[in-house]
């Protein structure tokens, strides 16, 4: 079972962020609104007032305590460190202010190029998968070649053509993967849950894509199998609850909701240091 997670852990390592090796591409590419949990409001393009020469953040350690969740809760999935290392081979914004805008945008289409490449890895680690496993590593590799494009043919990919084929992937996935459960969660439940309590609802292999549950009540929920592609989890109560087998969970979902040392993940996914002890 170790031997598993150390490979599954494995498939997920490049697409992990490591602002370490980035030029605060999200601090500057994006289009901040005080009104989502940042700073201040900000043009695309321009930097945030609180980075610094060395790309950090001034107040990173106050983050939470500040309550400038949309800081906090970001992930690029690694696109950062793609676009500062192997994209332009380490030359920054600001080494080379020339390629500053073309920088930005090729950002953004890694971001959601490496977005793509999450879900279909986890989707390869699915059981029952076997009749479409040739298809997902296929466009798996097909999308990390484009990861490897120039800058100029980066900004040429079309976005939403790979987008749409992906999704079709991903959603045969998710149906094999409920094949030959023994107990299949027949409930349909609403996408709109904010402030739910959902403590008694049986969410196990629960279809719960696109759902917003800001601010649910998920104490203690098993939400085994569930699935939580697009849920927006922003403030949602997930002490003790175990999402370790849920389906298509993303750290930035996971960095908007309150859990605590009792909740249960995903071994690829990090415990927030900010969560109740």
């Amino acid at each position: 079972m170790n031997n598993k997670i150390e490979l599954i852990d494995q498939l997920f390592k490049h697409i992990k962020i490591d602002c370490s090796k980035c030029f605060g591409l999200c601090c500057v590419a994006l289009y901040f609104s005080k009104l989502d949990g940042f700073p201040t409001d900000k043009v695309a393009g321009c930097p945030c007032k609180h980075l610094q020469s060395d790309f950090g953040c001034d107040i990173h350690s106050e983050l939470r305590n500040k309550g400038l969740k949309g800081c906090t809760s970001y992930d690029c999935f690694g696109a950062g460190q793609k676009i500062a290392q192997i994209t332009y081979r380490g030359k920054s914004w600001i080494s080379s202010p020339k390629l500053a805008k073309q920088m930005y945008e090729a950002f953004l289409v890694m971001r959601q190029l490496h977005e793509m490449l999450w879900y279909l890895t986890e989707a390869v680690t699915l059981e029952n998968i076997v009749s479409i496993k040739e298809r997902l590593q296929s466009m798996i590799e097909e999308i990390k070649q484009m990861t490897l494009l120039k800058p100029e043919a980066i900004l040429e990919i079309d976005i939403e053509s790979h987008r749409t084929q992906v999704n079709i992937l991903l959603k045969e996935a998710y149906k094999l993967n409920r094949q030959d459960k023994k107990s299949i969660q027949k409930t349909s439940f609403e996408k709109m849950l904010i402030g739910k309590d959902l403590r008694k609802a049986n969410l196990k292999e629960a279809d719960l894509s696109g759902a917003m549950m800001i601010a649910a009540n998920l104490k203690e929920c098993d939400l085994s199998g569930a699935l939580l592609i697009g849920v927006d989890m922003r403030d949602a109560d997930i002490r003790g609850a175990n999402l370790s087998k849920s389906i298509f969970l993303t750290q930035a979902q996971i960095n908007t909701a309150k859990g605590n040392q009792f909740t249960k993940l995903p071994s690829r996914l990090d415990r927030p240091s900010c969560w109740e002890k």
